[in-house]
């Protein structure tokens, strides 16, 4: 069974990486070159409307043998490796902040605390799933951890569909999660500066996270089916960060994942301050045979993001 984790603290990490997100099939291999990390090989299967439909408690794989052979031919084009990191939607798990005022001393005492604490907003048995957390930061009152929870049935379907194609994804996590981690790792960001993530994909699933230098202090999810556009939950994320986070403004924005300029736009005007792609370039070269696209450096961003992280602490 891969690790469900936010790090690659226990295990060296993988020189690739693979995505199964709702449209498209990514991977990428990174190689180190005259001291530099490159990204060596990539490669972008699309996938049809249906063929994976992210979700905590349903089934994601709708079409086995579609996404299996979009799985095989982007590992094929990277070399066949072995061994890989899985990024998969963030719609698969549920994410939350739990804050304590007192943090158990031991680490199996913490784990058993933080799952008792989040058992009772599962949508089902916490017996069933794979939980994952770390730190998110000091906070007044406590501590404050950032949680993830998956039903283990459902990260299953993904890490068969890698198994069938002669790998093993040695570490599952979410796309958002490495997205900031290719942020953090391709610009410097001021530990009290709050900035603003928005990770959006091609079947709408949208994440938003408020981080506060690198600490996530909100994250939210949206799935396709929710009303209202993107630019009113932008909107909405930033009234309750000065309501309720007492925040101070956003030193940046980011975007991930649409190049609409439309959207970039509306974000613009609902936010009143620029919004940046991801670039992560700065973190890992790219060969000089890659052709650089907005879509395609989109599509990097979580694979760079867990591929190049140096990880933090996970259960």
């Amino acid at each position: 069974m891969s690790r469900w984790s936010f790090d690659l603290t226990a295990a060296p990490p993988p020189d690739a990486a693979i995505e199964i997100a709702a449209r498209h099939v990514a991977a990428a291999a990174v190689a180190r070159r005259g001291g530099q990390t490159v990204i060596s090989a990539y490669a972008v299967e699309p996938l049809p409307e249906g063929a994976v439909a992210p979700s905590l408690t349903a089934q994601n794989i709708r079409d086995r043998a579609l996404v299996g052979g979009a799985v095989a031919r982007a590992l094929d084009s990277i070399g066949r490796p072995k061994r890989v990191g899985l990024v998969v939607p963030d719609a698969v798990a549920k994410v939350s902040l739990v804050r304590f005022e007192q943090v158990p001393a031991r680490a199996q005492d913490l784990t058993q605390l933080i799952r008792w604490q989040v058992r009772k907003a599962a949508p089902f048995p916490l017996e069933d799933a794979q939980v994952s957390f770390t730190e998110a930061g000091v906070v007044s009152g406590g501590r404050e951890f950032l949680v993830a929870v998956a039903k283990r049935e459902v990260v299953a379907e993904y890490e068969g569909l890698i198994a069938s194609a002669g790998a093993h994804a040695g570490v599952v996590d979410l796309s958002t999660f490495n997205v900031v981690n290719a942020v953090l790792m391709s610009s410097d960001v001021p530990p009290a500066s709050d900035w603003l993530l928005v990770n959006v994909d091609a079947s709408d699933l949208a994440s938003i996270a408020i981080l506060r230098g690198p600490q996530i202090i909100f994250f939210r999810t949206r799935g396709a089916e929710t009303d209202g556009t993107l630019a009113d939950l932008v909107h909405q994320t930033a009234m309750y960060y000065e309501d309720r986070l007492q925040g101070g403004g956003f030193a940046r924005a980011v975007i991930c994942g649409s190049s609409n300029d439309e959207v970039r736009r509306s974000l613009e005007q609902r936010l009143s301050l620029a919004v940046e792609n991801v670039d992560i370039r700065v973190a890992a070269a790219l060969t000089d045979r890659i052709t650089v696209a907005p879509e395609l450096l989109d599509a990097l961003a979580p694979l760079a993001g867990l591929l190049l992280r140096d990880g933090e602490k996970a259960a």
